[in-house]
């Protein structure tokens, strides 16, 4: 049974799983419906690329010049290197469809381009360097064929540095438009750059088609104007038009006949642009309409017949084109209506991921805060009875285990000796000795070695204390790690739903305000309704004009009218650099403000004051009233009560809950120092929406409400901060209207008279009878009498915040507009 009183170590030994599982045969391969998948998009490119070059192979301007073939396959070599050798035949067969020669002369670019790429590979950046080999590839080969066939001239090199210089362009817009016909982005929004470069790329390859007649109708104009019309519907106006000018000038310059087609494709793009509203109807009609009037005042190069039928054929196409694909090339198009709600999707997908992780965090958070909850739960429930079993088994070790009847003692007095070793330990706990006669004369009797026990029992206290005392802090310690965890918890719970709050739709809200605007006379630019909610009104407007500060006395006002609440200017800035254009942000004010006054002096007159006190507006409509009185007076003091309202205040405004941040502070405090130092807290919290205020008092005084005559003390019973480990801290709510005051004092002020029996009788009577309601003059008068009733002396440090809570005015009265009479 001495067993009890010793202490046995067990080992274990750790177990091991055997993972018996074969491995992976590393040579196995299978066919994926990802491979196949692979192998048919592999097999769509090679038909592109064929596709591709065919049609630039054909691509003839200027008569002879050939400025898309070298450009092409240098970026193919780049893009997709693999597809070079098809991307090379599929340009020869192409300009083998318009003669031998200009077959001969792409075979001998594309080896001179090999040649001088080829050179080129060793050196960095290659990209940097693809323009120029173009230009070399492009304007030897040019010029090679003019030396066997004319001869040399100015005239021939003035030729191959155009048609080289028109590739080398060429080639760095196929850099911007053929990456985007291969690579697939997820996010993929097309500049303005871009777009034309891709228009380009399609105008060079219907260029390929320039020649081909279908019933004597012109191939590349149906395409041209199907390809005007489907830019026109997407991206209005001006991608319309833009569209059609460069399509135009690139046909015109493989066949001047063209050059009339630019105004018609141009003027039929802005035209179908600006009727995109109705729907492809209108764009088709805009297409017919143009080219009607290009057909009635134009020069007449082209039949009026004909051009009407490729017009047609073009529509015909242009109605049949699935709406699925429009809306798909539409998400790639700044400014289009499905581009918005595509980037919206995206937005609202980012932020529901952001909020979902911040979510994620506080339930860790949270959880962190269980646990160390339970742990400090599991060492609170620990057994007094072992650490009795610990305690006396040290002395044991350093009595008895020497003693020859140790034996006779533990084994067969095992209850008796267990219990008077047990009596001594709370006896040396409580008074530092045994002082009880009779325990010392049972002691005496039953062991041989009684004082040297004892004396071993009082020296193992000291110890056991120690280890006591830092078991505390470690609790002590967890507690506010948990209270932390807690706090931040919440706080990002809060910050989760707000991310979640999107933009609503307010149009018909937004039209009205315009319009009551424009009613009083002001130019408004823009109204932006981001949220309606009571207490809560966030409207932004542009106004062309805030000269005469037209947004505080007619618009706030006009605002305050239409939606039932009282709106001020939140902020103002210049909307655009030059110009005198306002954006001008509105806001609901508070229901209440506050007005304070303030009276405090340090014991004797000093400089230095223990108490410390603080006002301030929270950004969540709140706002904080607080008095902290450190024990004591002078510097010391004044420390104290300034950490414990430096801390409150830094707490408060992360958003914390104030119960969490008074147990926060009290754990802080009590942890950083081991003396007894400790500080008051006095905390109102006045809801300015509402009215509510809540106090939360933790050794402090009474606070005080006075209404007209009647006056109502505040309290509650909280020992000091830093006293105990575990406080819980009680709130005490009431509610305030306009016009009532809220006076908070030290015990400078509330104890100051020691001939008072019943200070908070003493106190009711004296601001009862206080006939001014300015809190600065009831702060000062409270301060003076206090001190005219000790006889002219400071025996404590006082202070005395008082606050008058009112309805907020506004500087402008609301403005009703009568209203429209229907006609």
């Amino acid at each position: 049974m001495f067993q009890k009183l010793t202490l046995k170590a067990i080992d274990g030994q750790a177990g091991t799983i055997v993972n018996e599982s074969p491995p992976l045969n590393k040579t196995e391969k299978h066919d994926t419906p990802h491979s196949m998948s692979m192998t048919g998009e592999s097999f769509k490119k090679t038909l592109v690329i064929l596709g591709l070059g065919f049609l630039l192979g054909r691509a003839v301007i200027l008569l002879h010049l050939l400025p898309f073939v070298i450009p092409f396959l240098a970026v193919i070599f780049h893009v997709k290197r693999s597809h070079t050798l098809i991307a090379a035949l599929a340009l020869i067969a192409g300009s083998a469809t318009v003669s031998i020669g200009f077959a001969g002369h792409t075979t001998v670019a594309i080896l001179l381009y090999f040649l001088f790429q080829g050179l080129a590979d060793h050196l960095k950046q290659e990209q940097k360097f693809i323009p120029i080999i173009v230009f070399l590839a492009t304007g030897t080969a040019r010029y090679v064929g003019f030396l066997i066939t004319d001869g040399h001239s100015w005239y021939n090199v003035l030729t191959t540095l155009v048609e080289a210089s028109l590739a080398m362009v060429v080639t760095l817009i196929f850099l911007q438009s053929l990456p985007l016909v291969f690579e697939r982005r997820k996010k993929m929004t097309l500049k303005h750059e871009e777009i034309v470069c891709l228009v380009i790329l399609l105008a060079s390859l219907m260029t390929g088609t320039v020649g081909w007649l279908v019933f004597q109708l012109s191939v590349e104009q149906i395409v041209a104007r199907y390809i005007v019309l489907i830019f026109a519907f997407i991206g209005g106006a001006a991608i319309g038009s833009t569209v059609g000018v460069v399509t135009g000038l690139i046909l015109s310059l493989a066949n001047v006949a063209n050059l009339f087609y630019m105004s018609l494709l141009a003027f039929s793009g802005l035209l179908g642009g600006l009727l995109k509203e109705g729907k492809k109807i209108s764009v088709g009609i805009g297409l017919i309409i143009g080219t009607l009037l290009m057909g009635m005042y134009g020069d007449n190069q082209v039949s009026m017949q004909y051009s009407m039928y490729e017009t047609l054929i073009a529509v015909s196409l242009f109605m049949l084109t699935p709406k699925k694909w429009t809306e798909y090339m539409s998400k790639y198009i700044p400014g289009t209506v499905e581009h918005s709600q595509e980037q919206q999707q995206y937005i609202r997908k980012v932020r529901d991921v952001t909020a979902g992780k911040v979510e994620q965090f506080s339930n860790l958070f949270l959880s962190l805060s269980k646990s160390f909850t339970l742990l400090e739960a599991t060492g609170e429930r620990s057994n007094r009875e072992r650490e009795v079993d610990l305690f006396l088994s040290k002395v044991t070790e350093k009595t008895c285990q020497t003693c020859m009847k140790k034996h006779q003692c533990w084994t067969k007095k095992f209850q008796e000796t267990y219990g008077l070793m047990e009596q001594l330990m709370r006896e040396c706990e409580q008074d530092g000795g045994v002082s009880n006669r009779q325990l010392q004369v049972e002691w005496r009797q039953h062991c041989i070695i009684d004082e040297r026990v004892i004396d071993a029992m009082k020296s193992e206290l000291n110890q056991h204390h120690a280890s006591q005392q830092l078991k505390q802090q470690l609790i002590e310690s967890r507690r506010l790690v948990a209270d932390q965890l807690k706090g931040v918890s919440k706080v990002m719970e809060d910050f989760a739903k707000d991310i979640q709050r999107e933009k609503q739709e307010h149009e018909k809200q937004e039209s009205e305000i315009t319009e009551a605007i424009q009613r009083a006379g002001l130019d408004v630019e823009m109204v932006d309704v981001y949220n309606l909610e009571a207490g809560n009104i966030d409207i932004e407007i542009t106004l062309s004009s805030n000269t005469y500060n037209e947004g505080e006395k007619i618009v706030a006002p006009l605002l305050s009218d239409i939606l039932q609440e009282t709106v001020i200017v939140k902020h103002t800035e210049p909307a655009t650099l030059t110009g005198n254009e306002q954006r001008v942000t509105f806001g609901s004010t508070k229901k209440f403000e506050v007005n304070e006054g303030v009276a405090h002096a340090a014991k004797g007159g000093k400089l230095v004051s223990g108490d410390s006190y603080s006002t301030m507006e929270l950004g969540a409509g709140k706002y904080a009233i607080a008095i902290s009185d450190g024990m004591g007076n002078g510097t010391r003091a004044h420390i104290e009560s300034q950490e414990t309202i430096g801390l409150l205040k830094n707490i408060l405004r992360s958003g914390i809950e104030e119960t969490v941040a008074i147990k926060s502070i009290n754990s802080i405090l009590s942890l950083r120092s081991q003396e007894e130092v400790f500080s008051t807290l006095d905390l109102a919290m006045i809801d300015l929406q509402e009215g509510f205020v809540k106090f939360l008092k933790v050794g402090s005084i009474p606070s005080y409400i006075k209404r007209g005559t009647n006056v109502k003390s505040v309290e509650a019973g909280n020992l000091p901060i830093g006293i105990i480990h575990d406080m819980d801290v009680d709130v005490v709510t009431e509610q305030l209207k306009s016009g009532d005051l809220l006076i908070m004092m030290s015990d400078g002020i509330y104890e100051a008279p020691k001939t008072v029996e019943n200070h908070d009788v003493w106190m009711k009577r004296i601001i009862k009878e206080l006939e001014t309601d300015d809190p600065q003059e009831v702060a000062d008068l409270l301060m003076e009498r206090v001190i005219r009733e000790t006889g002219n002396e400071i025996n404590d440090d006082m202070t005395v915040v008082v606050a008058r809570l009112d309805h907020h005015l506004p500087k402008w009265a609301s403005i009703s507009l009568p209203k429209q009479k229907d006609a």
